[in-house]
């Protein structure tokens, strides 16, 4: 019983502490959402107070001109439609968002308070957009004299500008007046058209003003430009192309391929154009025309130049082209003068020979186009500058020539050098050879292995060989350089086991006389260097000397070392 009541009194007492902290959150909702009402009250009370009225006023005294009319009856229009619809409607609408704030109806609140915002948010743009407009005709009047007593200020300076350099705008001087003119009449009009308040048309007539001081400014900076340029500077320019490529023409250059008349012609009219339009002031693109025309005439004297190191450089090609040529005219001739008697010495194969016919049919072929291209020298035909490329081509192509002839005859000439090769190292297998047998001499050797007299024939039947292919007519040079290398290698594989026999068997000797101290000890040490000599006269020496070592390692370790130390070596 205690225990339930006891329950009863935590339900009761957790109850309580729901619904108060309900009621707590429910006026802490309450007062944000009222907040938010009287600020957006605020916001309807600063809509409704804007002072479109006083401005619309002013307008009143203006009304002078049926399109300043018309614009008054339709901002007046707006303006009501503001007043007696659009800000009633803000507050019907603030009306039934606090009715549902009393009725706790949380969700229709939120969707007016939602309403209200955006409603407010239309007219506030509305009456703004409103007052801007009817602002830019009640402080029209203000603003575009400040703007036309900046315009004035900037007329004056160009004009001034203008009277100071007058002298060099010549004829054109006259066109430039009159727009002066014309502009001074464009802010006489402003003055009768914002007596008439008619705003629309003094927007245009500012505009206008505007439009032409830019032009005007644009007309004092390039116009003396053009003017000093087109009727002086580049006429003197052109004649003094005209007379230059006289001059060249007259030295024999020939010029024809740069269309010089041609261009000159059409750069007159050019000329004329620029003209003909700077007189009614229109500048587009004139400067810009006139400039292109003194970047061609300048680079018509680079062309002048250019032809001039042209024939120079084109003439230094001709001399040493033609030098080269003689000597690579000559050379082929002697080459097929001998070519008989090279055939027969040396073993020429068929396509060396084919190699040197082609080339010579390549020279004729170059004396041809050698000769056509100086017969366009004597005619003045073309450019030195494309003469120059040609007479270029043409050395590539001797340059490649040579190099192929050379490398030809450089076949020929290694055939030579390996036959005179042959010859003197065939001394020098020979006296290896020699050496190689004094070198038995050397050291009294108790028998001469079978195995070296072999090795020692077969290098002697390799000389033999050397000598058989050099006597042979034609030398076949590949046989003989295979020869030579056989037989070199067998000559020093001789010589180098020859030293290499000399050696052991001085070495075997050497191990078995120093082991003779220790026979009389040791049994087994006596057996082994008796088989030990047995093998040196035999002519085994390399096995005779490893017994003799390892049989005297047993009794003395490292003794290998040691006789190497006491006998130097």
């Amino acid at each position: 019983m205690n225990i339930t009541l006891l329950l009863i009194s935590i339900y009761s007492i957790a109850a309580v502490i729901i619904i108060a902290v309900l009621n707590i959150m429910q006026n802490h909702n309450n007062k944000k959402i009222k907040k938010k009402l009287e600020n957006l009250e605020i916001e309807k009370n600063k809509i409704d107070s804007t002072p479109i009225t006083p401005e619309l006023a002013k307008i009143e005294s203006y009304l002078k001109n049926d399109k300043l009319e018309v614009m008054y009856s339709g901002w007046k229009t707006r303006l009501e439609d503001i007043k007696n619809n659009q800000i009633p409607k803000i507050s019907d609408l603030l009306l039934e968002a606090e009715y549902s704030l009393k009725q706790s109806d949380y969700k229709n609140i939120m969707y007016k308070l939602a309403k209200l915002e955006m409603e407010i948010y239309k007219v506030r743009t509305n009456s703004q957009f409103l007052l801007n407009e009817i602002k830019e005709i009640t402080t029209s009047e203000e603003k575009n004299r400040a703007i036309i007593t900046k315009l004035k200020a900037h007329y004056r300076t160009l004009y001034q500008k203008y009277n100071e350099s007058k002298k060099e705008f010549g004829e054109i001087a006259k066109s430039v007046d009159l727009q002066f003119e014309n502009i001074s009449k464009k802010f006489e009009e402003f003055e009768v058209v914002i007596e008439q308040n008619d705003y629309i048309e003094i927007t245009n007539i500012i505009k206008a003003i505007d439009e032409m001081l830019n032009h005007m400014e644009t007309i004092i900076e390039e116009v003396p430009v053009i003017v000093i340029m087109a009727t002086n500077i580049l006429p003197k320019k052109i004649q003094e192309v005209e007379e230059t490529y006289k001059k060249m023409q007259e030295k024999g250059y020939p010029l024809d391929y740069l269309n010089i008349e041609y261009n000159i012609e059409e750069a007159n009219k050019k000329i004329v154009d620029v003209m003909d339009r700077t007189r009614v002031l229109n500048l587009e693109d004139g400067l810009f025309e006139l400039k292109v025309l003194m970047e061609y005439f300048d680079s018509i004297f680079d062309d002048f130049e250019k032809e001039k190191l042209e024939k120079t450089n084109y003439e230094d090609q001709i001399r040493k082209f033609n030098s080269k040529l003689k000597k690579l005219n000559n050379l082929i001739t002697e080459v097929f003068l001998q070519i008989d008697d090279l055939r027969n010495l040396y073993n020429l194969s068929d396509e060396d020979l084919k190699v040197i016919l082609q080339i010579k049919t390549e020279i004729e072929t170059l004396n041809k186009d050698y000769k056509i291209l100086t017969s366009h020298t004597g005619n003045n035909a073309f450019a030195f500058s494309k003469l120059t490329k040609e007479i270029e081509g043409l050395f590539v192509r001797l340059v490649d020539l040579e190099e192929r002839l050379d490398s030809s005859l450089n076949v020929i000439g290694t055939m030579k050098d390996d036959e005179l090769r042959a010859r003197q190292q065939l001394e020098e297998i020979k006296q290896i050879l020699k050496e190689a047998k004094a070198k038995t001499r050397e050291y009294n050797l108790p028998t001469i292995p079978k195995k070296y007299f072999v090795e020692l024939s077969e290098a002697q039947s390799a000389i033999k060989e050397i000598v058989i292919e050099l006597e042979k007519k034609p030398i076949n040079t590949e046989t003989l350089n295979t020869r030579v290398d056989t037989a070199r290698d067998l000559a020093f594989k001789l010589f180098s086991q020859t030293k290499e026999m000399m050696k052991t068997a001085m070495f075997a000797e050497m191990a078995i006389v120093y082991g003779n101290r220790y026979r009389s000890e040791k049994e087994e040490l006596d057996k082994n260097l008796t088989y030990s000599e047995v093998l040196f006269f035999k002519g085994e020496y390399q096995k005779s000397l490893e017994i003799s070592i390892n049989a005297l390692n047993r009794i003395e370790n490292g003794i290998y070392d040691k006789l190497l130390k006491l006998y130097g070596e």
